[in-house]
């Protein structure tokens, strides 16, 4: 991981990110949950990740505007051919320094129950999951979170100082 480069995510990232999103989720459409407010207003807490001058990975996060001790991460990728390098703990890292610094004391993030991949890297990075009103497979879930048929899981991470 010594050739990975992180910077703050920009304006510029925009469009390159936006355009191979779907296929880093194997034609998945994803690009309407990225909106280009996080590449705008966000870029002190979110995070792109550059090998050989390539973007390969991004972390999009803020800190609440209305709980300000909590972080929240509203988007993490990684280019297929970067995954299991340790590239996205090093950018929740970065992200967890950065929340550090504006007195977070926790982070949080969600993912959909379907996706065991992203509940499993969660979970290895050391998130707990938030216990929900349904489950799926052993893993506790919130119905309807984000609408009818909007289930998330909802993952906690306590930052220590």
């Amino acid at each position: 991981m010594t050739d990975i480069i992180l910077r703050p995510l920009g304006p510029e990232d925009y469009l390159p990110i936006i355009t191979v999103i779907d296929e880093w989720w194997g034609g998945r459409h994803m690009a309407d949950h990225l909106p280009r407010l996080f590449f705008d207003h966000f870029c002190d807490t979110s995070f792109l990740a550059e090998s050989s001058g390539e973007r390969v990975g991004f972390l999009a996060g803020f800190v609440s505007a209305s709980s300000p001790d909590i972080a929240y991460v509203h988007f993490i990728g990684v280019s297929p051919e970067f995954r299991g390098s340790g590239l996205g703990r090093m950018l929740y890292e970065a992200f967890f320094a950065a929340a550090r610094a504006r007195g977070c004391v926790e982070v949080r993030a969600v993912t959909h129950p379907v996706n065991t991949p992203s509940i499993a890297f969660h979970r290895a990075v050391g998130f707990v999951v938030v216990p929900g009103d349904a489950e799926a497979n052993g893993i506790s879930y919130h119905r309807d979170d984000e609408g009818p048929g909007g289930d998330r899981v909802h993952f906690a991470y306590l930052l220590v100082p």
